[in-house]
């Protein structure tokens, strides 16, 4: 359900709840993915991986795999030919230095993780290859391993031996001075609050196709970046960019975990240029937990200070983020994403965060959903409910005591961002409205009398997303070696379709749908006659991709600009030819009429026809097409309050959700039915997060959560059906008044979910409690509280 009208304005398309135009392919097993796709003459490939944490490469002897039939290579290292270069990390933030050992696509003299490729062996199928591999014998000298990021910060063992030190960087971002607003606090709250490893696990693993054939390369790769990779490839293949084309079929899911520039991508490159022949490989699910990268892993050092009152003067946080055994495309900035955000909704004077990036022999870390956001509003959070119960202050009251007033925006906070638009208190009251608390209460003092621990907690969050713009993000800004604008070329046909050509690339989102209902409102045509092109370097402008929620807020205003300017272009044909201004032409009811003579008008198809023939005014060129390239002024800053309801049982420690309330805001809807898909899916992935998801390590670095069996994912008998709803509190940043909301529910879940389960087990004695929550650590919490420890 749906505070606000499903209907759009003016009977217009952006506002209806569509279903998504690409679901009938999707669903009906007609779409193409990456493992669907095959070449002539096809080769295929297989990795073979290390099974050592850290140690130096004595020898690898490949002649038994090469030996074998239809073998056609077995390759390492330094049988790559013309390589350029490493693989590619595009963080350089000014005046700080980052550690960055090279890290190549197939390890050369040590491996410095479990799962790290040393050798590619290629063959005529895909099943002999994998057997193929596992002849390829190696011999590792094994070395010290270090997997605790607190450890290795001490170090040595040091993870590369060459920089004596496991310290990849250090950054901070403040603004006012937290230790004065600790000086006048009267209450100050410290905890140790961790975010725990997590995997991308997107239903469909990595896959590439590479086929170098006449001087030109074109790679099919599941990706959500594919002109990042067309530019790498060039880069690092020596190649003119113009003669790389990169492909991102359908992709089943990315979560940021395909925001990335891989090394299986560059080296299958290499290898069919070498071989003459398409070259294939698909992931295993077991590769993709151990090779792909993961996310979050920070421990962090909290403190938030307040007056009497609750009014809160102070927040510091000092991350150790555990970055794993390299840097990739974006790994050391990710732990900084969050700190634009460190205040959440809150008027805090005071500021800081510090981080320490750390090496240690893990895969490394990069984006996974919300990327540095969710952890920063966990931190923010459950700090908050901490802090509340110190008081003495309802933990609802404290919130509304320190939001960022609706009349403030936009608002520009300690950190140094300003928020576009917010109405926290009024995304809250509205929660409120669904959910009875008093009801809620009055249930967890009987289930007490049963030996089950009720337990309801809320999280009222903002994050920050719609990435870019440029100016802030970029080289001379946060330190990203890239202008993260978004383009878009809207073509009109001679029969009146309409191409959208995107620079985004969508995993699902429904993008077709959303820029389809865009386009036809301001065209006046049904979206079913929009047509949207993404994921092919080969087609439209250059583009950035999809990532950070920034399809609709970026990647669709830039396809609203460039409609906007080929309807310039219809209004001053049509006005020439029924002889009014330009300024008078309207769309009405499908065609383009004069104002108040909805009878004198013409069809996007007879103006179309007229562009094309060339009957255009004096001085306009022929044609109806036009390219838009959009860098914002501003991020947008999605907000909202969550609630989740959850049962503990005392004696096994089992955690239920039994409820959850969801009230966002992602500004002006343009499909609310997507908006709520969205929601689940981010809901779904941050309860999994908060308590079964959890990438664990052994103190010798063996992955000891490599399939789905040791790694548990919720399921649909773990979840309640969300209640969802909406406020609408449009941004300034864009002509859409739209912001993001990809990762929302990821976001606020987190929180929601510990407090809930805080809240559960304050009854027996535990007032804190790290995630992931399993069973085990919260029986443990229930039995140390019962003992008298904490």
């Amino acid at each position: 359900m749906s505070a606000i009208a499903e209907g759009p304005a003016a009977g217009g398309h952006v506002g209806r709840a569509l279903r998504r135009k690409e679901d009938p392919r999707l669903i009906t097993g007609r779409a193409r993915y990456l493992d669907d796709i095959s070449q002539t003459g096809m080769l295929w490939a297989g990795f073979v991986r290390s099974p050592e944490a850290n140690a130096r490469i004595v020898s690898i002897d490949t002649s038994a795999a090469a030996e074998l039939a239809g073998i056609h290579a077995v390759l390492t290292a330094e049988d790559l030919e013309g390589l350029q270069g490493p693989l590619p990390m595009a963080w350089v933030p000014p005046g700080v230095e980052v550690l960055n050992p090279e890290h190549w696509p197939l390890a050369k003299e040590a491996v410095k993780h479990v799962g790290e490729a040393v050798a590619v062996v290629v063959g005529e199928d895909r099943y002999a290859v994998i057997d193929a591999t596992e002849a390829v014998a190696v011999e590792y000298e094994s070395l010290p391993v270090v997997t605790d990021p607190e450890t290795a910060l001490a170090g040595p063992p040091f993870v590369h031996e060459s920089l004596q030190t496991n310290k990849v960087h250090e950054w901070t971002l403040a603004g006012g001075d937290v230790e004065a607003g600790f000086a006048e606090a009267d209450v100050i709250v410290e905890r140790r609050v961790i975010s725990h490893r997590i995997a991308g696990g997107p239903i469909e693993p990595r896959g590439v196709l590479a086929d170098y054939r006449a001087g030109s390369l074109t790679v099919w790769s599941s990706t959500q970046v594919p002109h990042f990779v067309r530019l790498f490839l060039a880069v690092l293949l020596g190649m003119s960019e113009e003669r790389v084309r990169v492909i991102a079929p359908e992709v089943g899911g990315g979560f940021g975990q395909k925001l990335q520039v891989y090394g299986e991508e560059i080296a299958l490159a290499v290898i069919s240029r070498q071989l003459g022949h398409p070259v294939k490989w698909v992931e295993t699910r077991s590769e993709n937990m151990m090779a792909a990268h993961q996310g979050r892993d920070q421990i962090a050092t909290v403190r938030m200070g307040a007056k009497q009152d609750g009014k809160i003067t102070a927040f510091h946080v000092q991350i150790i983020a555990d970055l794993g055994a390299y840097n990739m495309l974006l790994t050391p900035l990710i732990p900084s994403l969050g700190a634009f955000v460190m205040g959440g909704c809150y008027k805090i004077p005071n500021v800081r965060t510090d981080i320490v990036g750390v090496f240690t022999n893990k895969t490394p870390t990069d984006a996974i959903r919300g990327a540095g956001r969710p952890e920063a509003t966990h931190m923010v959070e459950v700090m908050i409910d901490q802090l509340a119960h110190e008081l003495g202050i309802d933990r609802l009251e404290l919130r509304r005591h320190n939001f960022i007033a609706p009349e403030d925006f936009p608002a520009a906070v300690a950190t140094g961002v300003v928020y576009d638009s917010g109405n926290y208190a009024g995304s809250l009251a509205r929660l409120m409205e669904l959910i009875d608390l008093e009801e809620v209460e009055a249930d967890k003092r009987r289930l007490r009398e049963q030996g089950i621990l009720r337990g309801v907690g809320f999280s009222t969050y903002t994050e920050i997303c719609g990435l870019a713009p440029s100016r802030i993000t970029g080289p001379a800004g946060v330190g990203v070696q890239a202008g993260l604008w978004e383009s878009a070329m809207v073509r009109v046909h001679n029969t009146g379709a309409v191409t959208v050509y995107t620079g985004t690339s969508p995993h699902g989102q429904g993008l077709e749908t959303t820029m389809a209902q865009i386009v036809a409102d301001k065209l006046g045509v049904d979206p079913e006659n929009v047509e949207v092109m993404h994921g092919d370097t080969g087609t439209g402008p250059e583009g950035r991709g999809t990532y950070g929620s920034r399809s609709t807020a970026t990647g669709a205003e830039s396809v609203a600009r460039a409609t906007n300017k080929v309807v310039d272009k219809v209004k001053a044909i049509v006005a020439d030819k029924l002889e009014a201004a330009p300024e008078d032409i309207e769309v009405q009811n499908g065609t383009f009429a004069v104002r108040g003579s909805p009878d004198r008008g013409m069809t996007l198809a007879e103006v179309a026809g007229v562009a094309y023939i060339g009957d255009v005014p004096a001085g306009m060129e022929p044609g109806l097409e036009a390219t838009q390239f959009y860098d914002p002024e501003n991020f947008v800053f999605p907000f909202g309050a969550h609630a989740c309801v959850v049962d503990v049982d005392e004696e096994t420690g089992k955690v239920q959700v039994v409820r959850y309330v969801a009230v966002d805001d992602c500004g002006k809807p343009i499909n609310p039915l997507l908006i709520g898909g969205q929601v689940h899916g981010g809901i779904a992935f941050g309860i999994g997060e908060a308590l079964y998801e959890h990438v664990a390590y052994d103190e010798d670095g063996q992955l000891v959560t490599g399939t789905f069996v040791d790694y548990a994912l919720p399921t649909a008998a773990e979840l309640p059906s969300f209640e969802t709803d909406r406020t609408v509190t449009p941004s300034p940043v864009n002509s859409l008044g739209a912001k993001g909301v990809g990762e929302a529910g990821t976001i606020a879940a987190g929180a929601a979910v510990t407090n809930a389960v805080i809240d559960a087990l304050r009854p027996v004695g535990v007032d804190y409690i790290n995630t992931p929550l399993t069973p085990m650590r919260v029986w443990q919490a229930i039995q140390q509280a019962k003992g008298g420890s904490q």
